[in-house]
């Protein structure tokens, strides 16, 4: 083993070049597919951190038109609901528009409580509770835009036109690596108040309840009875999981990301070729060689010991640099889509997808070489035939 391990290293450096950039090609072939796996999750993220005691009541029609705030006190007198919590979507501008982030006005207590996942000291939390006129904020996008504490954020209505000014009195962040730290929540009954003193056709309104319950497994019975509560109302109901609500959302991109998820595949396929024709461009070249091994009584254990280690020892090595680099690469393209992808964290099982395709690619490449030279008789390969 000594000796075939020597011969193993001095055939992989003997072409530098060719492994150089053969290596190289798996490195950005399991780059890409990280990072294309990576954004498939992170459309994913708010399902997947979707809790089983929480459901979405929403109206009926759309979730663009609003329900009446007297929903809420009849969905919480139902069995088994153990908290009732509203939001509207504020959809505010900040400084030229370019620079979009979530934001929602909520009744901070019970909204709050209901996302455990989103830790706020009982300071800011007291603070947010005292004064309508502040904001809260998550770590991440206070970080984005560089407020502190006391910093005035100022919007420009679109659905509430005008002028608002937010002070921010806390910054949460988030228990899980998948709870978004992108978002800004202000107080709904500022919002509501203004729109009755403007007589705005949306007062009075809500964009989603947020129900607590007590028992995951009574969910689909207790959202049957929320939406009976208003059937044949002018304001009827839907009533679904938190995890459902999220993916209503991912299906219109369903599409886009099926595509996604079939290019990180044919990235894959694509270094298989390449990394498959430059064995087979080495095997070729080292005919003589490995015909000369046979002679001198090597047999096949050896001689596929030598060729699918030299294969695995260069897709191994280049698949772990690959995922190396991906940790540094995915943060920073995280930081350039975080209007969009607020959550975008490589998780560990991507990490391991990507290292089982490399040597994947290493131990498919080898099939071919290895059969042709097993074949080829040790006359015939001295030869020099072809």
């Amino acid at each position: 083993m000594g000796l075939l391990a020597r011969l193993l290293l001095r055939n992989l450096l003997r072409h530098r070049l060719r492994t150089l950039l053969t290596g190289l090609g798996i490195v950005i072939a399991v780059l890409a597919f990280g990072l294309l796996r990576s954004l498939v999750d992170a459309f994913h993220a708010g399902a997947d951190a979707a809790s089983a005691t929480r459901l979405i009541t929403r109206n009926a029609v759309s979730l663009t038109v609003g329900l009446p705030i007297a929903h809420r006190d009849r969905i919480r007198q139902i069995p088994g609901v153990t908290r009732v919590g509203m939001a509207r979507w504020f959809g505010g501008v900040y400084v030229d528009g370019r620079r979009f982030f979530p934001q929602f006005a909520i009744d901070p207590a019970n909204y709050l409580s209901l996302y455990p996942e989103f830790e706020l000291s009982a300071a800011h939390y007291a603070a947010f509770l005292r004064d309508r006129n502040c904001a809260i904020v998550g770590r991440q996008l206070a970080a984005r835009f560089g407020w502190s504490l006391g910093d005035t954020i100022p919007l420009k209505g679109t659905f509430y036109p005008g002028e608002w000014r937010f002070r921010l009195c806390g910054v949460f962040r988030g228990a899980t690596p998948v709870a978004d730290e992108g978002q800004m929540f202000l107080h709904f009954s500022l919002l509501n108040e203004r729109l009755r003193q403007e007589n705005h056709p949306r007062k009075d309104q809500v964009g989603v309840y947020v129900v607590g319950i007590e028992d995951a497994s009574r969910v689909a019975s207790i959202a049957m009875l929320i939406d009976s509560q208003f059937r044949n109302s002018r304001a009827e109901t839907l009533t679904e999981t938190e995890r459902a609500f999220h993916l209503s959302f991912l299906e219109m991109a369903s599409i886009i990301m099926l595509v996604i998820e079939g290019v990180s595949w044919v990235v894959l396929l694509v270094v298989l070729i390449v990394m498959a024709n430059a064995l087979a461009m080495t095997v070729r070249e080292r005919r003589s060689e490995y015909a000369t091994l046979k002679a001198l009584g090597f047999g096949p254990r050896h001689l596929v010991a030598l060729i699918a280690g030299e294969s695995l020892l260069l897709a191994t090595t280049a698949g772990a640099l690959g995922c190396v680099l991906l940790l540094p690469v995915a943060a920073r393209v995280g930081l350039a889509v975080q209007d969009f992808l607020p959550v975008l964290t490589v998780h560990p099982q991507t990490l391991l997808q990507g290292m089982l395709a490399a040597v994947g690619v290493g131990c498919i490449a080898v099939v071919w070489p290895i059969w042709y030279v097993l074949r080829v008789p040790v006359t015939a390969a001295l030869r020099r035939s072809d």
